[in-house]
């Protein structure tokens, strides 16, 4: 798995697959995915989706060959869930029908994931590429599922992908460290140095990806007519269980790139509210990512072995990326009205504010 992750990132080790092929009933699936923006257009768009047949993950495991299309299931199966619950102009819903959260509970079982839209279904599993020669870039790639019809969401999402696959310069830089850290001859603080300059370049290009926003995406239509899409589940009932369930809305905080690079660099955060629920955001990740984070969290400091400008801008570079994250923030949501949340749950205009700080004082000499 690291060596995946060392060329692909967070993102899957192979381009997601685009249609569901283990049988009839699953094309039906397929195609209600493909028509969800335009049912989520219509006032009985909730009666059309709870009268659906949808067919159950057919195994009670997932064998490595069938990975990729159970994480599409999921990603079909999220993304009905989260547009039946939180359908615009429509009155608040708490009960999600058993048609549709019954299948979703099994595959997100399996999965080791919540029964609900994360971050990994709705980015890292929602793409393809037009040309599998070429790079997982923009320009190259474009989503398997949607919302709404809007190109801005596609963007946004995107915009994400790309992000993640930049990162994976990020991982490898790590993980050469690491390697270096072994090495007893002359060699070992170029490995060194040149591992850290490989993670603070890759910084800067992951933060010109994210600089890109606004030019696909308008505030008002991401704010009005697809966040909502990915907000909370507060207390909702699956039928078919008795369990009413609340999960935090899809958010990038579900992300692994940043917690990763925190593990690794050691940036201290106060044991505050922020922390905690940046540690919740860790139970919406992968399980594998989850693990891998843990393992980088027990590398040594790399501060010490650093050169103190080099390490100091590889900080910068940490900081002006939550930068742009804020100043996005602020223009995609906090002037759009009164909401002080991000979709995740988040505080977000003073956490993200204390998360730049934070990581700046922990320059040398900070």
């Amino acid at each position: 798995m690291k060596n995946c992750f060392r060329s692909r990132g967070f993102l899957p080790c192979n381009d997601p697959d685009e249609k569901l092929t283990l049988g009839e009933e699953f094309e039906s699936l397929d195609r209600l995915g493909e028509e969800l923006p335009s049912l989520l257009l219509e006032d009985d768009c909730r009666t059309f989706l709870s009268q659906q047949i949808i067919p159950q993950w057919p195994c009670d495991n997932i064998s490595p060959s069938l990975l990729s299309q159970a994480r599409l299931y999921y990603v079909r199966l999220g993304f009905i869930a989260s547009g039946y619950i939180n359908q615009t102009g429509q009155a608040k819903c708490h009960t999600l029908p058993q048609n549709i959260a019954q299948p979703l509970i099994k595959i997100a079982g399996l999965l080791g994931r919540k029964p609900m839209l994360s971050y990994d279904g709705y980015a890292l599993y929602n793409w393809k590429r037009y040309d599998i020669e070429k790079p997982i870039e923009l320009g190259n790639i474009d989503t398997l599922q949607n919302f709404v019809h809007l190109y801005d969401e596609h963007w946004f999402i995107l915009v994400h992908v790309e992000i993640e696959a930049i990162a994976a310069r990020i991982l490898n830089g790590i993980e050469l460290w690491n390697a270096a850290l072994d090495l007893t001859d002359s060699t070992r603080e170029a490995r060194l140095q040149s591992a850290m300059d490989d993670i603070s370049l890759a910084i800067v290009a992951i933060t010109k990806v994210l600089q890109r926003i606004p030019e696909r995406m308008s505030d008002q239509l991401y704010f009005s007519d697809f966040r909502p899409y990915i907000g909370h589940f507060d207390d909702i009932e699956y039928e078919g269980t008795d369990t009413v369930m609340t999960f935090r809305g899809e958010t990038g905080a579900q992300s692994s790139v940043i917690p990763t690079l925190l593990a690794f660099l050691k940036i201290p955060h106060q044991q505050t509210r922020l922390l905690k629920h940046l540690q919740d955001m860790r139970n919406y990740m992968p399980a594998e990512h989850r693990l891998y984070i843990e393992q980088v969290q027990q590398m040594p400091d790399p501060k010490p072995l650093t050169p103190p400008e080099l390490f100091d801008e590889i900080l910068e570079g940490i900081a002006q990326f939550r930068e742009v994250h804020y100043h996005w923030a602020i223009k995609y949501i906090a002037r759009r009205g009164n909401d002080q949340q991000g979709t995740g749950g988040t505080p977000y205009v003073k956490w993200l504010k204390y998360l730049i700080d934070e990581t700046r004082n922990h320059k040398n000499g900070g």
